[in-house]
């Protein structure tokens, strides 16, 4: 046995226990290219066990008071906490993302999101009326769903998949939660922890492997009346497709294609690190990243320089590296097509001035064939390009100048997504005149990436429907009924 790995072997969890499957997928460590895992290849006879034990856990859960629901929420956030070394150690080596950032944002956001949900499910309320005149009084009242359908993505996976299970639960639903394929191991740890925090058997349901797969069974299965998706829009389409005959409640938090738009009287020595930042973090696998930055023309050249500088500064390196600002891509079928948007730009006369084929990646001899590229910046390149149309969900970004304000406004919104824009200007009107016609449904302006977990999330155009946040997520897991009492 000596030179071989033991994998790592991943099971369902459905009606608090961990069940084995038929048959499994491989798993793949990006820094190296090596098969470490192997994670269930669930399908309908696991999503109707699932079903099953939601079903049954559903009448006692919803009737649980708003109090009891936030002590188990708490506990769970107090159980991730202390085992956040571990599951940060894990996060990094399933995804390819630095140790740092795992050990930072990943898990204590998982943490976050259990407690503030705990919170603010205790603080909502409902609205009445009286007509005095009919001798009425109206009022509301909101009810749990049922069963929800989550469905979270590779590229932050315990903190996106936690973000839809603690909303869910805390509003007194049960669920059944299908995590990426390729990233399945921290749900598959958050599991070992569900039934020590006291939630109750079917509660938390988590059910491994593919979208055509597990993923279609899940979204067209008759008892599941809800949907929550973050991942691409063509998926969502198939989601959206697979729920209409059932009139099913979805929430579709999609793409990005988002500006980052910089005036010439932006302070440059904030701007520039936050760009970098804002472009490159997490290897540009955020949907919230930059991908268009807009340069007034009278600092073009200053500001292209001075991000190429501080792009090249940007170290990719093995994710457990402390020095580290970026780690592996997520999949060596990822990483071909970004390089292959790199390929295209160049075809079309683009220039490549960092990065990707100008600049050495230097890496030790066992993550040769991890999914590491450099950060790449691209210039010279047309509005209409792919590169500048199409998500392309990597570190890859393209700098072109700009005019006027009217210009750059048009030319922001000029493409299929709307979800998220930076400005950057010392002028306090100018910025609430951008950000109110950006077509985003964030704006961030002279910051990036400071998230107010109370006030709504999402997008705009083809970047999803519906919103998530205290309220916006609320009201998605809940029904409202209006109640009217004659007096």
């Amino acid at each position: 046995m000596s030179g071989t790995r033991e994998l790592l072997m991943l099971e369902n969890f459905i009606d608090g226990k961990f069940l084995p499957c038929h048959s499994y997928i491989d798993s793949y460590d990006p820094s190296t290219g090596e098969v470490y895992c192997k994670v269930p290849n669930s399908g309908k006879e696991e999503i109707e066990a699932a079903v099953e034990a939601a079903r049954a856990a559903f009448p006692s859960w919803s009737s649980c008071s708003p109090h009891e629901r936030s002590q188990v929420l708490n506990r769970l956030a107090d159980l991730l906490e202390q085992s956040l070394e571990d599951l940060a150690q894990a996060e990094s080596k399933d995804q390819g993302k630095t140790l740092t950032m795992a050990r930072t944002i990943d898990i204590p956001r998982s943490v976050q999101n259990f407690r503030f949900f705990a919170s603010s499910s205790l603080h909502h309320t409902t609205e009445s009326t009286q007509v005095d005149y009919l001798g009425c009084l109206h009022y509301t009242m909101r009810t749990p769903v049922g069963i929800a359908g989550l469905i979270s993505p590779w590229n932050l996976p315990l903190y996106l998949l936690t973000w839809k299970i603690a909303p869910a639960i805390a509003a007194g639903n049960t669920v059944i939660a299908k995590p990426s394929e390729l990233t399945s191991v921290t749900a598959w740890m958050l599991c070992k922890l569900l039934n020590k925090a006291g939630v109750p058997p079917g509660v938390v349901n988590i059910v491994f492997g593919t979208g055509p797969k597990v993923g279609e069974a899940l979204v067209s299965h008759p008892e599941v009346p809800l949907i929550s998706f973050t991942g691409s829009q063509p998926t969502a389409e198939r989601i959206t497709q697979l729920s209409a005959p059932f009139c099913k409640k979805l929430s579709l938090e999609l793409g990005g294609k988002n500006p980052a738009i910089i005036f010439e009287d932006a302070n440059l020595d904030e701007c520039i690190p936050a760009t970098v930042r804002s472009s490159f973090t997490n290897q540009g696998e955020i949907c919230l990243c930059t991908s268009r930055v807009f340069v007034q023309k009278s600092i073009y050249n200053e500001f292209l320089k001075r991000f190429v500088e501080a792009t090249r500064k940007w170290k990719v390196s093995i994710p457990s590296d402390p020095s580290a600002s970026m780690g592996a891509l997520i999949s060596k079928a990822h990483l071909e097509k970004v390089r292959s948007y790199i390929k295209k730009a160049c075809a079309e006369g683009a220039k490549i001035l960092c990065g990707e084929g100008v600049d050495r990646l230097s890496l030790p001899p066992r993550n040769q064939a991890g999914y590491f590229m450099l950060p790449t910046v691209i210039t010279d390149i047309k509005d209409e390009s792919c590169c500048m149309q199409e998500e392309i969900f990597g570190p890859v970004t393209c700098v072109v100048p700009f005019d006027s304000e009217e210009e750059v406004i048009r030319r922001a919104n000029n493409v299929k997504y709307g979800l998220a824009a930076t400005v950057w200007s010392g002028n306090v009107g100018r910025i609430h005149r951008v950000a109110q016609k950006l077509q985003s449904g964030l704006v961030w302006t002279n910051c990036w990436m400071i998230r107010e977990l109370n006030l709504p999330f999402g997008g705009m155009k083809y970047s999803g429907i519906g919103r998530e946040g205290a309220k916006d997520s609320h009201d998605f897991f809940t029904e409202i009924k209006t109640i009217t009492v004659k007096y």
